[in-house]
C-alpha cells in the first residue's frame, strides 16, 4: 500500500472523513464557533480521541490550501492509495460488471475531486490514476469530492496503458473520451468496462487511446469546443449508468 498525507478542509468532508473510519490526528476549529456542524464535528472529534484545537480565523486561513476551510481543518494520518487488484473486489463483492474510471494526465485537482464524486455516485468500483503529471489526493481534491474519496478506492499506476492492457486480460474493454469518437448514444457501453478521460486540453495521449476499444463523443450544440474534463466524464459516466441499468 502507498501513503499520502491529507489535510482535510470544509465542514461535509471532515464530517464524512470521521463516519467512514478514517484515523483523523487532530482538527483545528475556529475559536467561538457553535452551529450545528461544528457541534457535530467536535462530538465525532471527541468520540474518536483527535487532538481539538480552537484557533483564530487568522490562523486557520494561513494553514488552509484550499481557502474555503469554513473553519474546520484535519489532518488525517495519511490517505491509502488502493490497488487495482482492490478496485475489482470491490467490484466482485458487489456482484457486479467492474466500472473503472481512468484519468489519463487530468492535473486540475478541481477536476480530480469532481471526477471522484462523480465516480462514487455513478456507482464506478474505483479510479485509477497515473503516477506522474497527474494530481494526487490533496486537500483540495478531498474538499471537491465531497467526502467520496473517503468510499471510493482511488489507485495509483506507473504506467496507464500497461494497466488497460492488463485489465484487458481481465475481460474489461475500454472507451475513451475524443471528440472525433462515435457519439456515445449509438455504443453498446454495458458490462466490464473502463471508462478513459484525458487530461485537460490534450485529451486522451496517443498509446493511451491506442489501447482503447472504442471512442465516445459527446453531442454538443454550442458554440464553444470542448466541455470540461470532469463534466464529459460525468455526461459518459451516466451513459454507462442508463445503459447498465436497462
Amino acid at each position: 500500500m502507498r501513503f499520502e498525507e491529507l489535510t482535510i478542509e470544509g465542514r461535509n468532508a471532515v464530517i464524512e472523513a470521521f463516519r467512514s473510519g478514517k484515523t483523523i490526528d487532530k482538527i483545528f476549529v475556529l475559536d467561538g464557533c457553535q452551529d450545528g456542524p461544528v457541534r457535530t464535528i467536535i462530538r465525532e472529534a471527541r468520540k474518536h480521541d483527535t487532538i481539538i484545537n480552537f484557533v483564530s480565523r487568522e490562523r486557520l486561513d494561513s494553514m488552509s490550501e484550499t481557502g474555503r476551510h469554513q473553519g474546520v481543518i484535519a489532518y488525517a494520518a495519511a490517505y491509502e492509495y488502493a490497488e487495482v487488484d482492490d478496485i475489482l473486489a470491490a467490484a466482485a463483492q458487489k456482484g457486479e460488471p467492474p466500472f473503472i474510471f481512468i484519468l489519463d494526465g487530468i492535473e486540475d485537482p478541481h477536476n480530480l475531486g469532481a471526477i471522484i464524486r462523480t465516480a462514487n455516485l455513478s456507482g464506478a468500483h474505483g479510479v485509477i490514476i497515473p503516477k506522474r503529471r497527474a494530481a494526487g489526493l490533496t486537500a483540495t481534491v478531498a474538499k471537491t469530492s465531497a467526502g467520496a474519496i473517503n468510499y471510493t478506492p482511488v489507485a495509483k499506476v506507473t504506467n496507464i496503458a500497461q494497466t488497460i492492457d492488463e485489465l484487458k486480460e481481465k475481460g474489461i474493454w475500454f472507451v475513451c473520451a475524443a471528440m472525433d469518437g462515435e457519439v456515445m448514444y449509438n455504443l453498446d457501453l454495458k458490462g466490464p468496462i473502463g471508462l478513459v478521460i484525458g487530461a485537460e486540453g490534450d485529451g486522451v495521449s496517443r498509446l493511451v487511446r491506442e489501447k482503447c476499444d472504442f471512442t465516445a463523443s459527446i453531442p454538443m450544440k454550442g458554440n464553444i469546443d470542448s466541455l470540461n474534463a470532469s463534466v464529459a466524464a460525468g455526461v459518459l459516466a451516466y451513459e454507462i449508468v442508463r445503459q447498465r441499468m436497462q
